[in-house]
């Protein structure tokens, strides 16, 4: 198959996943995607279809644009202050700097209000990138609880921050 057929029988997939996981209509992830499909497509094996493939990367390429997004602080720091020193937004638009960081708040707060189990699992796995396997064995307890832990945390979140979503 023809790089271009690649992209026109996947394109609509790709832009629905990135407006999915963004909320936004991104070229920018979208031209990374097609970058990563092309440079990785010797590495494509037919143990799973081509489709959930080209999903995963689409996928992975949004997440990274978020985790960019994101602020990045460390484990144990919970200071506003220190939170908010920390974020980096990349545009100058006062307005959608402004939004941001009310959004940004909003989540700090809502994770900052989780039970401390699923709060260390959230911070773990979803802020400082931990894998499901290393999250459990730092936090010695069996990968079903940090799944567990995971899917309980973001339920309590979706709830807390169902107004933003």
């Amino acid at each position: 198959m023809k790089f271009n057929e690649i992209i026109e029988n996947n394109k609509n997939n790709i832009k629905s996943i990135i407006r999915l996981i963004t909320k936004q209509d991104n070229e920018d992830i979208e031209q990374e995607v097609y970058i990563k499909l092309w440079k990785n497509k010797d590495k494509y094996q037919e143990k799973g279809s081509f489709k959930s493939w080209v999903n995963t990367i689409a996928k992975n390429t949004s997440k990274d644009y978020l985790k960019s997004k994101v602020v990045k602080y460390e484990y144990n720091s919970t200071s506003d202050d220190m939170v908010m020193n920390n974020i980096q937004d990349k545009r100058n638009n006062p307005e959608n700097s402004s939004i941001i960081s009310e959004r940004q708040k909003l989540i700090i707060n809502a994770i900052e209000n989780l039970r401390p189990k699923l709060k260390e699992v959230i911070m773990l796995c979803e802020i400082n990138g931990y894998t499901y396997e290393s999250a459990a064995k730092k936090l010695n307890c069996p990968i079903g609880t940090i799944k567990s832990r995971i899917y309980n945390a973001k339920k309590d979140l979706a709830e807390q921050l169902r107004d933003l979503l």
